[in-house]
């Protein structure tokens, strides 16, 4: 099902100007380069006090695993880690990126299994093998050192954070040493832990409190070394366009980017789960089509080289899904990427992913009510609440009710409402008498519709100016013009219109659906009014798909066709205005930059593995 007719705005330079971080060797945006500018100026001003200061005397307190490296840049700092990790290569017993490590115990219920433990309290027959990433490093002289670790997420959590302890009366016997096991651990590690769950016993604990749950290792392995430096207060890591850029290290430094993708994942198992029980079948169709049908959007071309023939990546998967219909397959969903190529901002990329579905004999009022049943009891599974809050770029939070029933709103009578202008019948929506009213509504209500100044266009603009602005709650705004639909089938009783919804929350769509249009004399003559419109200089408009009708003469059953964006909705249920939040890797602008620094291999000087030559004929 095709999202509605609506173009995104013009793409807008987003952080055009990105100036070079000579220190860490990033492209940032000039207030973050001025911020961190600031930093280093009051630094370099403490360290020249410092320097002038007498000498204190030396202190008998031991260095951490990274003594002084806090005084480092980025640069610095990588450059010394990849020397360091190179020694540990030269050695097989010091190999720092080993084959396996066995894990044996499930993290994420680590608080509720041992949480009763009491203060001092350890288990030392209860052996626990768990891997995880160093976040933070602590010391309290030479024998005991402290580890922050996250462990990875999955399913159930988007990972769990754990103390690790390490004394020296601890380690293994016969294993390597305690300080060879901790003398190359850096901020950034994977390593893994063996040893036994406790709670630890501090000298100042008050009152009340307990000592923190811990694991108490006995053995500590690398697994796999950081050689950048993590972000910190000195080298924060909060650019928009860094994080974008960066998003590994985006999803391994800030929880919310993490969880957000994690309860996209939610949304994803939900809907589907939703739509199997209800005995929908998944299916896979074509992502590349030889004609752009199945929605109002602007393709993508490619080409098939065997074939010798330009092809379109799909912009929608409707047609083959209403073929299936035809080839008695009754329910029918899904869930795949679509390409546009159109405008980028703040809800909308070029590559997206959506959900549609095909229901034989049922109608556009069947998915009104499947649709507040499926977003509903969505929105209670993952937020435990029917109602949200939503802050958009403005700043302005909007608290939103997902509980159905939903607002329903009637296209032309709310249009003619907002303008005060009686609209023509609607059997004459589609006449030139109708596009000189419609200029003069849009030049009276001081709306901008891009050309061409086409009927579909200059409606559609109007209904995103004065009825989406008002859909904070979910609402369906029902019942367009007909030449606005070309794949929705006429309305019942209401002449010239077409029964069709769009679903709109927080003033931006989430859902499109219809009434089928199965009559294939009436689809080739909003084919040919479509291609007309692109001969006028619509490039969105859709071409007469042939292989469409003709699966329409062999008889599509009553039909509700019905599409939903995961993206859009996505960034409603995680509180993100941006759409690149709720997308692993968005699309970006080429980063024009310098030529990177020497890569690892460079500094230290590895020699390549010998390669198998191609022969030349």
């Amino acid at each position: 099902m095709a999202d509605s007719a609506t173009t995104p705005a013009a793409p807008a330079e987003q952080l055009a100007n990105l100036h070079l971080d000579e220190v860490t060797g990033e492209r940032v945006s000039k207030s973050e380069l001025k911020k961190r500018q600031k930093q280093r100026q009051k630094e370099a001003e403490k360290a020249a006090k410092a320097a002038a200061a007498p000498p204190k005397a030396a202190s008998s307190k031991p260095k951490n695993a990274a003594g002084g490296e806090e005084d480092l840049n980025p640069n610095q700092y990588y450059e010394i880690r990849t020397r360091q990790v190179n020694e540990l290569l030269k050695n097989p017993e010091t190999n720092p990126y080993p084959h396996k490590f066995q894990v044996n115990y499930d993290d994420s219920n680590f608080v509720e299994e041992f949480g009763s433990l009491k203060t001092g309290e350890t288990l030392p027959e209860k052996e626990l093998r768990i891997a995880g990433r160093i976040y933070n490093i602590r010391t309290a002289g030479a024998k005991l050192i402290f580890y922050d670790i996250r462990t990875s997420a999955d399913t159930k959590s988007i990972g769990t954070r754990m103390q690790v302890v390490c004394q020296a009366q601890l380690a293994k016997e016969g294993g390597v040493p305690f300080e060879k096991q901790h003398a190359h651990l850096r901020r950034g590690d994977i390593i893994g832990i063996v040893g036994f769950p406790g709670r630890t016993n501090p000298k100042n604990l008050k009152e009340g409190e307990l000592g923190e749950l811990s694991v108490f290792a006995t053995e500590v392995q690398l697994l796999s070394p950081c050689l950048h430096m993590l972000p910190s207060v000195r080298y924060p890591f909060a650019d928009a366009e860094q994080r974008a850029r960066m998003r590994y290290l985006d999803m391994l430094w800030n929880d919310r980017s993490r969880e957000t993708l994690w309860q996209r994942s939610r949304m994803v198992r939900y809907i589907r789960d939703f739509f199997h029980e209800r005995r929908f079948i998944e299916v896979e169709t074509p992502m590349m089509h030889a004609i752009a049908g199945g929605a109002t959007a602007l393709p993508f071309i490619t080409h098939h080289n065997d074939l010798d023939m330009d092809m379109f990546m799909r912009v929608a998967p409707e047609l083959f899904l209403k073929k299936m219909i035809v080839g008695q397959f009754g329910k029918v969903f899904e869930m795949g990427k679509n390409f546009r190529n159109e405008g980028i901002d703040l809800t909308h990329n070029p590559e997206f992913t959506s959900i549609e579905f095909y229901w034989a004999y049922a109608d556009v009022y069947d998915l009104m009510s499947i649709t507040e049943e499926l977003v509903s009891s969505l929105v209670k599974e993952l937020t435990g609440s029917y109602k949200t809050k939503f802050t958009n770029q403005h700043g302005e939070t909007y608290e939103v009710n997902w509980e159905a029933p939903w607002r329903r709103v009637e296209m032309i009578p709310a249009l003619e409402e907002a303008t005060g202008e009686k609209f023509p019948p609607y059997d004459q929506l589609h006449t030139d008498e109708t596009n000189a009213f419609l200029q003069r509504i849009c030049k009276k209500m001081n709306v901008e519709c891009p050309p061409p100044l086409t009927n579909a266009r200059m409606i559609d603009k109007l209904t995103g100016e004065f009825i989406e602005e008002t859909c904070i709650n979910p609402t369906f705004i029902l019942e367009h013009p007909q030449m606005m639909s070309p794949l929705a089938k006429y309305h019942r009783s209401k002449n010239g219109l077409c029964e069709r919804f769009e679903a709109f929350v927080c003033k931006k769509e989430i859902a499109n659906a219809y009434t089928e249009l199965n009559n294939p004399f009436d689809q080739r003559l909003r084919f040919e009014e479509q291609a007309r419109q692109k001969d006028q200089g619509d490039d969105e408009a859709q071409l007469v798909d042939e292989s469409f009708l003709n699966a329409l003469e062999y008889g599509l059953p009553p039909t509700g066709g019905w599409g939903l964006g995961i993206d859009r909705l996505a960034m409603f249920l995680t509180d993100n205005y941006s759409i690149r939040e709720v997308l692993a890797f968005p699309f970006l602008r080429e980063e024009k930059t310098a030529h990177k620094d020497k890569h690892p291999g460079e500094l230290v000087g590895v020699e390549p593995m010998p390669e198998e030559g191609i022969p030349h004929k």
